[in-house]
């Protein structure tokens, strides 16, 4: 990323009055406070172990729970097979490590999370998009964000997914978002068709709480071994107190009613950010999305220096996400963004984009002088 980018967007996120429309953060008043604090009590003042050392693979309650889920959806795991990790984002280095991809190429959607991106370039990869195919021939892997695309907030559609399971490639799936469809419409895992190649891995950050730093990742069976390894030399475990609260809270509320109270939420407000793009900003371009936590738009303004233009945008009062972090190849044209609903209530969305309105008035009038 631009180091100025990243100066803006620290500055954006302390500046008081500013409405952001960046950083996927979930609604606010969606985190559990209240209840994760009585499942902190019980930890902290029971006999659950969460304040000592754990396994490298976590605690098996939780392990357990998630192996529960991804049963029920279609996939033959146990909790044997779940690997506890510090996010999704240890999950994914996990991954990559274990495929090996230093100077070869993973192939990607033509736009997805920039996180993703910049770890594998970081392990000498090239990133390629590969929208209509499932991953070009000699790739190391691709990386695939299902359920609920990120920027664009769209199920990946049948071909993608017969492209990907008939390449035959490794598979690093990112299921983020895949409980957060507006329909409530979760599908089976491709862990399900391809369980030999598949790194499966999961969060709770977009659906409990980000700060908790709990992810999983399912690797393949002959790779399980290795994975654990690997884990176990970055970090010895997971959290063990936010394993242990993480247990207690989905041990005494009901995990479906919360994420359909949470699917509501973002699709009112993405309903309200498609209506605000449509008033005040009817040259962009976008698809509405069907589930996650923002929308992908793009312009006809040609190449922009994203940082000035971001500049704008914050001295206007409002700050989003540059477009090309999110391009595997790092492309500035077209000129696009990604903004983030879910943590902005109604009015202020219908703000945030009258705010960006006048941003890119001023930005075409700059870049026309």
């Amino acid at each position: 990323m631009d180091d100025r980018i990243d100066r803006l967007q620290r500055i954006s996120a302390n500046t008081r009055g500013l409405l952001s429309l960046a950083g996927g953060l979930p609604a606010d008043e969606l985190l559990p406070r209240r209840e994760l604090a009585k499942a902190f009590l019980s930890v902290a003042t029971g006999k659950a172990n969460g304040l000592q050392y754990g396994w490298p693979e976590g605690s098996e309650g939780l392990r357990s729970w998630i192996a529960a889920r991804l049963v029920a959806r279609g996939a033959a795991v146990t909790a044997g097979d779940v690997i506890v990790t510090s996010g999704a984002q240890q999950a994914l280095a996990i991954a990559a490590d274990l495929v090996g991809i230093a100077g070869r190429v993973v192939a990607t959607e033509d736009e997805t999370y920039p996180g993703a991106l910049d770890l594998f370039r970081g392990r000498g990869a090239r990133t390629v998009g590969s929208e209509t195919r499932g991953a070009p021939e000699g790739s190391a892997c691709a990386y695939v964000v299902a359920g609920a695309t990120n920027p664009r907030g769209l199920p990946m559609s049948g071909a993608r997914r017969h492209g990907l399971l008939a390449s035959g490639a490794a598979l690093i799936v990112d299921e983020a978002y895949a409980e957060l469809r507006f329909d409530g419409v979760v599908e089976e895992p491709l862990l399900a068709s391809a369980r030999d190649r598949v790194f499966h891995v999961g969060t709770f950050s977009k659906t409990l709480a980000p700060g908790l730093r709990v992810g999983w990742l399912v690797p393949p069976p002959h790779l399980a071994a290795d994975a654990l390894r690997v884990k176990r030399d970055l970090d010895l475990q997971a959290s063990g107190l936010a394993q242990a609260v993480l247990e207690a809270h989905l041990a005494r509320t009901d995990f479906d009613e919360w994420l359909s109270r949470a699917r509501r939420t973002y699709a009112s407000r993405a309903a309200r950010l498609v209506g605000a793009l449509r008033r005040e900003l009817p040259w962009v371009r976008f698809i509405e999305p069907r589930g996650a936590f923002a929308v992908f738009v793009e312009t006809d303004l040609g190449p922009i220096d994203e940082a000035r233009a971001l500049a704008v945008a914050t001295s206007h009062g409002v700050s989003y996400d540059p477009g090309s972090a999110f391009r595997p190849g790092g492309e500035l044209e077209p000129f696009g963004f990604r903004l983030c609903f879910s943590a902005l209530g109604g009015d202020a969305i219908d703000e945030a984009v009258r705010r960006l309105a006048r941003a890119l008035r001023e930005v075409r009038a700059l870049r026309a002088a």
